[in-house]
């Protein structure tokens, strides 16, 4: 574990844009399939993984950069709290996804907010330094 908290922001980002591509990919790939198993809408799915390309290519972009952006960084680290929230929130609200739609959303919230903990961490030795 501690290989994986002392990562470079740089390391993080592109994990993080990594993730959000092969996410993309498959919510845009499998929106049927996965609506099939899920209950949650297949437009839904669908327009979130197309949502994540330019999302990706931002941190991509910024993880390019010897030294990151904070300002980009925190868009980055603000961005996965409101995926977090919106995966929270949807299922109360706009959408009724059965228990594997449940089990999907909190599961890729988590991953996020894993990613988003690590991200913050990282600033934080940033900053210091």
């Amino acid at each position: 574990m501690t290989a994986i908290t002392s990562l470079s922001i740089r390391s993080l980002l592109m994990l993080d844009a990594a993730a959000c591509g092969l996410t993309g990919t498959l919510l845009m790939t499998a929106s049927r399939p996965l609506q099939a198993l899920t209950r949650i809408p297949a437009e839904l799915l669908f327009y979130a993984g197309a949502i994540l390309f330019p999302i990706a290519a931002f941190m991509a972009i910024a993880a390019a950069f010897p030294q990151p952006q904070l300002a980009a960084v925190w868009t980055v680290i603000l961005g996965n709290l409101a995926w977090i929230a919106a995966s929270i929130i949807l299922p109360f609200t706009l959408i009724s996804p059965n228990a594997l739609g449940w089990a999907f959303l909190l599961g890729q919230a988590a991953v996020v907010a894993v990613l988003a903990k690590l991200e913050r961490d990282a600033v934080s030795r940033m900053v210091a330094t």
